[in-house]
């Protein structure tokens, strides 16, 4: 299980992207589970869910760089915590990769994903009209990843269900790079209404948006 990507944002603010190359075996090798993630991990009746699951798990515990457990549950609404560190942390993956970002002072939220042009077919799921006017006509695919791991960024970092992609996260015009960039994004309701930047960029055939709050 390779590291690939590890980005340093700020002194308290990291994260890491490793490719899944292992046996679901070899994962669990790499990991002290509790009796509920096992019991979770035979629900998920193995496959490329339990793969990418333990693969976000053997990533979160290097980056820690602990020999002991690693306490990870999700509260009521899916969102991951660390009860024994105090790290604020954001998990992803994409088909063979994972990623996890990880900060000791800011909330934060990272999203994966690989480069489709099926994303046109969804697209007015989760952006408003206005929001795909302001598009560039060039890169459209990749300005809507763009778009869509922003607003997946933003949704894991505020870690509340019923919160709207299309209606409560609304993406301000920006200028697309294919070198990586920062788009502005505004969450309205229905828990807070807030501001944020969030940074995407490109990896290999993937897009990446990551947040901090």
């Amino acid at each position: 299980m390779p590291l690939v990507y590890l980005k340093e944002i700020d002194e308290n603010t990291r994260f890491a992207i490793w490719k899944i190359e292992e046996s679901a075996e070899d994962l669990l090798s790499k990991l002290q589970l509790s009796r509920s993630e096992k019991a979770f991990l035979k629900r998920l009746n193995k496959g490329k869910r339990t793969l990418n699951w333990l693969g976000t798990r053997v990533l979160l515990r290097k980056m820690l760089d602990t020999p002991g457990y690693v306490d990870c549950p999700s509260d009521e609404n899916g969102k991951p915590y660390l009860v024994n560190f105090p790290h604020k942390i954001s998990l992803s993956h994409s088909f063979d990769y994972a990623a996890v970002m990880l900060s000791t002072k800011h909330e934060v939220g990272i999203d994966m994903e690989l480069v489709k042009p099926k994303i046109e077919l969804i697209a007015k799921k989760f952006m408003k009209p206005q929001e795909l006017a302001d598009l560039a006509t060039d890169k459209r695919i990749e300005q809507l990843y763009a778009c869509w791991c922003a607003k997946e960024a933003v949704y894991k970092l505020q870690g509340k269900k019923g919160v709207s992609f299309k209606d409560n996260i609304f993406i301000e015009p920006f200028q697309y790079s294919e070198a990586g960039g920062f788009l502005k994004a505004r969450l309205n309701g229905p828990y807070q209404e807030s501001a944020y930047t969030i940074y995407y960029e490109r990896f290999e055939a993937y897009m990446l948006g990551y947040v901090m709050g």
